[in-house]
């Protein structure tokens, strides 16, 4: 069972709609691993300060936010509740994209994926190396803070690779269901790479959990 399931992020990170309804908080999730365990190639301050300030941060806006929006919606305040958009996009999205980071990166990660993922990507991209380039310079590319993500097309059957910006959750900006995230916002990486982004996103391919990916995969397939 997944922790966190990238098909149904978009259903558990919704407002509460039911004016009177009881508002189920979100809670920061728990890692798998250790901080350290992913060294050398993240290292533990990073990991620390990355799931317990940063995405802290994200749980609780979104927390207070979704409080204000159903005050909101009680009092029927529709200004109140369009201003409020753009809060829970970011902190929702920040936490939808870090929820699925973490459990797609793993300390006995790396190598490729097998089975239908692996297949997949050769169909969809030519080779898995070739699957890394694309993914590496897309993720490269964003400009200022973002992800790079290799999505799912559920429409057309065949994965996709796209960048969001900022903390846009991928499903809700552009309808790819997420497999994989990588995070390209400075405090993923400057406390070991500094400014050399491409040695981060170089290293991260040592930590990526295959078998979780693949999970998403086939869970989005069905």
């Amino acid at each position: 069972m997944l922790p966190y399931v990238a098909c149904s992020a978009s259903r558990r990170l919704a407002p509460a709609l039911g004016i009177l309804g009881a508002r189920q908080k979100h809670s920061l999730p728990d890692l798998t691993y250790d901080y350290g365990a992913l060294e050398p190639h993240i290292n533990a301050r990073i990991m620390e300060l990355h799931h317990s300030k940063h995405h802290a941060t994200y749980v609780n806006n979104l927390n207070a936010t979704e409080e204000k929006y159903q005050e909101a919606l009680a009092k029927g305040d529709v200004t109140t509740q369009v201003a409020l958009q753009p809060a829970l996009k970011f902190n929702g999205g920040g936490h939808i994209n870090h929820s699925i980071f973490w459990t797609n990166l793993s300390p006995n990660g790396g190598g490729e994926p097998k089975g239908e993922l692996l297949e997949a990507i050769k169909r969809d991209f030519g080779s898995f190396e070739k699957f890394k380039e694309k993914l590496t310079a897309v993720s490269v590319g964003v400009q200022g803070s973002g992800w790079g993500w290799l999505g799912f097309n559920k429409e057309q059957g065949r994965l996709q690779i796209a960048a969001c910006a900022n903390q846009d959750p991928l499903q809700g900006t552009t309808g790819l269901i997420p497999l994989l995230g990588i995070d390209v916002w400075e405090h993923a990486y400057y406390l070991q790479y500094k400014n050399v982004q491409p040695d981060y996103l170089k290293a991260i391919w040592n930590v990526i959990n295959w078998e979780n990916v693949a999970e998403r995969y086939m869970a989005c397939k069905k």
